[in-house]
């Protein structure tokens, strides 16, 4: 009998592979027949799938993307307040090694972005996604209805703080994956927790205090 091949599930293998790859040498260093080696399939099966190396990536990114959207729905999904604050603003950070992975992918796409336009356009999408969640994170922490829409801004001062919280989330999120030797989930997780806390006696104190 012959055997049945599932091949949604062996092209998204194959894209993880290319993950692992990239978190692991780099974009230079994902050649097709790496990812092939990494996935333990031939060249030829993944050229059989993906026609080019740039098929590969684009499935590969919103795969890595669609990942990241049911984690965050998922704490979507809870009852608003401060512990779905800090649930939110962790799926962004390189906390587990899935997430380690999806970072470094996700700069390594980064810089590929400037000669790629449909990777340009997934940058500023994913900017505007991180903002609308640090928007949501901010409304918790403050105990006032979320943006019913991602491209609504809070009233000053909130829509300041949600800015100010997306600076510190994306330095987190660089020094994670550049020194996780130094910043490791631990460090992480406190400097998250901590600024959390400012942020929550920030909006307590009213307006004047987060001028």
């Amino acid at each position: 009998m012959p055997k049945i091949v599932d091949h949604d599930a062996r092209r998204a293998e194959i894209a993880r592979a290319l993950w692992r790859v990239i978190a692991r040498e780099g974009l230079e260093g994902a050649s097709v027949r790496v990812v092939a080696a990494e996935a333990g399939c031939s060249l030829g099966a993944v050229r059989h799938y993906f026609t080019t190396q740039d098929e590969l990536m684009a499935v590969a990114t919103e795969l890595m993307i669609a990942a990241v959207r049911d984690r965050v729905l998922t704490q979507l999904a809870r009852p608003p307040g401060p512990s779905r604050a800090a649930a939110l603003m962790a799926q962004l950070l390189p906390l587990d090694a899935q997430r380690e992975v999806e970072v470094r992918v996700w700069l390594a796409l980064l810089g590929r972005a400037s000669r790629d336009p449909s990777l340009a356009r997934l940058r500023l999408d994913a900017w505007h996604a991180e903002r609308y969640l640090c928007r949501v994170a901010v409304c918790d922490l403050a105990g006032t209805t979320g943006p019913s829409e991602p491209a609504q801004l809070l009233d000053p001062p909130a829509e300041s703080l949600a800015a100010r919280l997306h600076t510190i989330v994306d330095g987190l999120t660089l020094q994670g994956a550049t020194v996780p030797e130094v910043v490791g989930p631990a460090e992480l997780e406190a400097a998250l927790r901590a600024h959390l806390d400012d942020l929550a006696a920030v909006l307590r104190a009213g307006p004047a205090a987060a001028e």
